[in-house]
């Protein structure tokens, strides 16, 4: 099936799209929400580091810009066009209901919008999700945290076994960050052309008590 993949810019979004690679669909295109011109929503990653995933990948993104009170008609807008490229699912890395959304929200949209809903992470085990994640050879570093829960001191960690380690003996963080720990950007993974090396970041305490990780200078490099 020709689908197109919904991609945050982070681990469940990439492993995901990985899944269904392996299932035997076609991906197409990904799509990005974009809270403005310059940030993705949730994630808030940069736009030129959204189009620079989509170049390690050599897979074409497409951004929509999407307000708050429009959330819905934004998205089915970016969903129409798509299909009239002809895709015929969409693939995401949802485990649980989306956060602010009712129950099957995904499930009624891609209903109204005549598209499958793929989604490989579903309700399963998130333990075993992160540890299959790093086995698959993926790479990525946390950029968002909610500061109640992890602080700024865990932004600009790498997710490998010795993260999994560490927040299991917090006890009270979800391994995938599931309650909105924490947030990630892919760098690697098995289907990437090139590797996203970060070079400068800064750190930030938002005022609606998050911390996050500026990038200021990255490069794409060749895998060897």
């Amino acid at each position: 099936m020709k689908v197109a993949a919904s991609w945050s810019g982070g681990k469940d979004s990439a492993y995901a799209l990985h899944l269904a690679k392996q299932q035997g669909h076609e991906i197409v295109n990904l799509v990005t929400m974009m809270a403005n011109k310059e940030k993705s929503n949730f994630h808030m990653i940069h736009s030129n580091l959204l189009d620079t995933q989509a170049d390690a990948i050599n897979i074409p993104l497409i951004k929509k810009q999407a307000g708050k009170k429009t959330y819905e008609k934004d998205f089915k807008t970016a969903l129409a066009e798509l299909k009239n490229r002809g895709i015929e699912g969409l693939v995401t890395g949802d485990i649980h209901e989306v956060s602010g959304h009712e129950e099957n929200w995904l499930n009624r949209i891609c209903h109204e919008m005549e598209l499958t809903p793929i989604k490989p992470l579903w309700k399963k085990d998130t333990k075993k999700i992160y540890l299959n994640y790093i086995e698959a050879g993926f790479k990525a570093t946390i950029i968002r945290t909610k500061l109640d829960k992890l602080g700024t001191e865990w932004l600009g960690q790498e997710l490998d076994r010795q993260f999994y380690k560490n927040i299991l003996e917090l006890g009270n963080i979800d391994p995938c960050g599931e309650n909105g720990e924490y947030h990630t950007i892919v760098t690697d993974g098995p289907y990437f052309k090139k590797k996203i090396e970060l070079l400068k970041t800064q750190k930030h305490h938002l005022d609606n008590n998050f911390g996050y990780l500026e990038v200021k200078e990255f490069t794409l490099k060749p895998k060897k």
